[in-house]
C-alpha cells in the first residue's frame, strides 16, 4: 500500500474541516518518481467523485472541463481524451471514463494532489490555519511519491508549502528547493489557473511549458 494509507487521516480531517456530506478527494497519477507533482488549493463539491453515491477512485477534477485544458494545451493529456472531457457533462462521468483519465496521466508521469483534501460545497478560500493541517500528510505523499519536479499553483499554497511569502508574479519560472525526508525537491510556482485564475491560465501553460522542458 502506498499513499492510500494516508486516506484515513485526510477522512478525519474532512470530518473537521470539509462539508459533512462530501468525501475528501485524495491525488492519483503517477506514484512511482513521477515526472511532476502537481500541487492544487482543496477540493470542490464540483468534483463529483466527492458526492456519497460515488463508488470509485476519489482523484482531482473528475467530473470538471477547465484544468483538462491545462493538461492538454502542456501536451500531458492527447487530444482524443481532450476532446471527450470537453463534450461530457459533469454528470456523464462513470467510475470507468475516470479510471480511463488517470490511466492517462500515469501513464503520461505526471501526478495530481491538492495541499487541502477537505471537499468543500463552494469554492470559497480556505484560510492559512486550515491548509496548514495537511502540510506534514502532503509532505509524507511526496516521499512515498518521490516526483523528480514539484509545481505549486497560486500564491496560498505557495507560501505554506515553502513556508515563505510568495507572490507567484514576482518568482515566474523560479527555482525553489524543498528538503522532505531528507531528500531535496526542485519547486516551481505557478498562477492558478482555475476560477478568478483563469485570465491567468496562458501565463501558467506557458510557465508549465518552461519547467517541463528545464534540465
Amino acid at each position: 500500500m502506498g499513499v492510500e494509507k494516508l486516506n484515513k487521516f485526510y477522512d478525519k480531517l474532512q470530518l473537521e474541516y470539509g462539508e459533512k456530506s462530501l468525501s475528501s478527494i485524495y491525488n492519483g497519477g503517477c506514484q512511482n518518481c513521477p515526472d511532476i507533482c502537481f500541487v492544487f488549493m482543496n477540493p470542490t463539491g464540483k468534483n463529483i467523485a466527492s458526492l456519497p453515491n460515488w463508488k470509485g477512485r476519489k482523484s482531482p477534477w473528475i467530473g470538471t472541463k477547465n484544468i483538462w485544458k491545462l493538461f492538454y494545451n502542456i501536451d500531458l493529456i492527447s487530444k482524443d481524451l481532450f476532446d471527450k472531457i470537453q463534450s461530457m457533462k459533469s454528470s456523464d462521468w462513470n467510475e470507468e471514463f475516470a479510471d480511463k483519465v488517470y490511466d492517462e496521466v500515469t501513464n503520461n508521469k505526471f501526478y495530481i494532489t491538492n495541499l487541502g483534501k477537505c471537499t468543500q460545497i463552494d469554492a470559497r478560500p480556505l484560510p492559512d490555519k486550515v491548509l496548514k493541517q495537511y502540510l506534514e500528510l502532503l509532505y509524507k505523499e511526496i516521499d512515498m511519491v518521490k516526483p523528480k519536479k514539484i509545481v505549486v499553483f497560486g500564491n496560498q499554497v505557495s507560501s505554506i508549502f515553502l513556508n515563505r511569502k510568495i507572490c507567484v508574479n514576482s518568482v515566474r519560472k523560479q527555482k525553489f528547493n524543498i528538503e522532505i525526508f531528507n531528500n531535496n525537491y526542485p519547486v516551481y510556482c505557478v498562477f492558478y489557473p482555475i476560477g478568478n485564475g483563469m485570465r491567468n491560465i496562458d501565463l501558467a501553460i506557458e510557465d508549465l511549458k518552461y519547467i517541463i522542458n528545464k534540465k
